[in-house]
């Protein structure tokens, strides 16, 4: 009996040496992490059940029978996070550079299956060379088989992905159907082809960084939702996101002790709004100080700055944040920003998490390179997002809301929930000058007529009580007294129950 414990244990620690000491080194010597090591990191200290350590590949070409290291390239298993329960696939470079095989994937299909049939988040750390050459057509079956599961938990669990090394090829696809894509700066790069097949065949001369680094997808493509400076900061934020986000569809997000009064009264936001209508201010502010204990997990901050999209707590509770940044394009909608709040209001239907919308929007933003772009079917995709989300969603009007984005951003007509607005709110089709103009044009040459039309349309519109009147709005509030409306409003809302008539799915403006 001795012997055979004896073995079990030389067996573990040969299977924890993954591609052996030379290569962890190695690995050390670039600045990461190995697989287990990450695990360690992301999990609760001794929570972690590891599955199949002992499973290696049945490759016989190529020599590879000769080399079969136990675990074949990947840490599987399930762990927690503060108490909760989560399945975690790590990916070990120091075996084969961390190339997807048959056997790895069938690992890593055994950890999503189980995620999606004991609904619990999936989180994937990526660090890969791509699909193991020496298997050929059975390494792309893995991916394949990979990529379903990725569409079958849609929806149904939050996926993580965590890109930690090279991700190239066809293993880009995984991580772009997850939920959330977080990046280490200079270590990890995402890219389908890399720099030597794109000077093959466009003679385009760039490096793995500037082709799929972490500043590019979190900057250029949107690809990616967050960079961090190494491994250890990574995972530190990807436990801190997974505490705002329920298990699953069937579940609420964790409630958190709080120690914020909900009657918490804000004086300094009386005065956020500027006097002059075109100054900018800083919208995040206003986030910060409705939130509990001012803490904002923002998402995709680097891209699309004109929107800004995150999380917060409210008496404890998990919310989403949509908001328009006057500090960047006066906070216009175009096709990036579009896309990034769409993308953001849709996860949060998924899973059951309340929409709160921050609006200081003067419109969609003009120009033909919006327009050749697509800013149409952009612009649409925020709007069916709101449209079709069941959420409860409390909407707060600080400044300018015109024209079809004041439609756009949850307004009442979206079935907004509580649709607020501050005193200093202007709610209209356009600006005062731009409709003066097109009113009085006959007026257009005389300064002062046009000078008196604009002051009285501003008289007029310029104000949120027209909208009041007619009950588009629920209330125009104190912007002091802005958390404490907000968290009775949502706390009003705990038992909505909304449904959409019958659909296989819809169709959204892709």
């Amino acid at each position: 009996m001795k012997d055979i414990l004896t073995e079990l244990e030389d067996r573990r620690n040969n299977a924890r040496l993954g591609g052996g000491q030379k290569r962890i080194d190695a690995q050390h010597g670039r600045g990461k992490l190995t697989a287990r090591e990450r695990i360690e990191l992301l999990v609760d200290e001794g929570s972690f059940e590891e599955f199949d350590m002992f499973v290696s590949h049945r490759c016989t070409d190529f020599g590879m029978e000769n080399q079969k290291p136990a675990g074949d390239g990947v840490v599987t298993g399930w762990g927690t996070i503060n108490g909760r329960m989560v399945y975690v696939f790590s990916q070990d470079f120091t075996v084969f550079g961390g190339s997807l095989s048959e056997t790895h994937a069938q690992k890593i299909c055994k950890i999503m299956d189980m995620a999606i049939q004991n609904g619990a988040p999936v989180i994937g750390i990526n660090d890969s060379g791509g699909a193991r050459i020496q298997e050929g057509v059975a390494s792309l079956a893995g991916y394949a088989e990979v990529f379903q599961r990725n569409i079958m938990a849609s929806g149904v669990v939050p996926q993580i992905s965590v890109i930690m090394g090279p991700c190239a090829g066809g293993a880009v696809y995984s991580p772009a159907m997850t939920d959330f894509i977080f990046m280490v700066k200079d270590t990890s790069y995402m890219f389908v082809t890399g720099p030597d097949v794109v000077k093959t065949v466009t003679n385009e001369v760039v490096t793995a960084e500037e082709l799929g680094g972490a500043s590019t997808h979190t900057k250029k493509s949107s690809v990616a939702d967050g960079a961090f400076e190494n491994d250890v900061e990574a995972l530190a934020e990807v436990r801190r996101l997974v505490d705002f986000l329920p298990l699953n569809n069937q579940e609420k997000p964790p409630v958190r002790p709080f120690f914020d009064s909900p009657e918490r009264i804000e004086t300094s936001l009386d005065t956020l709004i500027p006097d002059n209508p075109n100054t900018p201010y800083d919208m995040k502010e206003l986030i910060t100080k409705v939130a509990d204990e001012g803490d904002f997990y923002e998402i995709q901050e680097d891209y699309a700055k004109n929107i800004i999209t995150g999380f917060i707590r409210l008496e404890g509770q998990t919310v989403g944040v949509v908001a328009n940044q006057p500090m960047v394009l006066a906070g216009c909608l175009d096709i990036d920003s579009s896309r990034k709040a769409a993308r953001f209001v849709r996860f949060s239907d998924c899973f059951e998490i309340p929409i709160l919308t921050l609006v200081d929007v003067p419109g969609f933003l003009p120009g033909t390179s919006q327009e050749y772009g697509g800013v149409i079917k952009h612009g649409a995709k925020l709007l069916f997002a709101y449209g079709e989300a069941t959420v409860p969603k409390v909407t707060v009007i600080t400044r300018k809301a015109y024209g079809g984005a004041y439609d756009v951003m949850a307004s009442k007509h979206l079935r907004g929930d509580f649709n607020y607005a501050w005193p200093t709110a202007e709610i209209a089709v356009m600006g005062a000058k731009g409709a003066t103009e097109i009113i009085h044009r006959a007026d257009l040459g005389d300064a002062e007529k046009i000078a008196q039309h604009t002051q009285d349309y501003e008289d007029r519109f310029a104000n949120p009580f027209v909208a009041a009147e007619r009950g588009f709005i629920d209330e125009v509030i104190m912007p002091q007294s802005t958390r404490r409306r907000v968290s009775r409003a949502f706390a009003s809302l705990r038992n909505k129950k909304l449904k959409n008539p019958w659909k296989k799915h819809d169709n959204i403006p892709l």
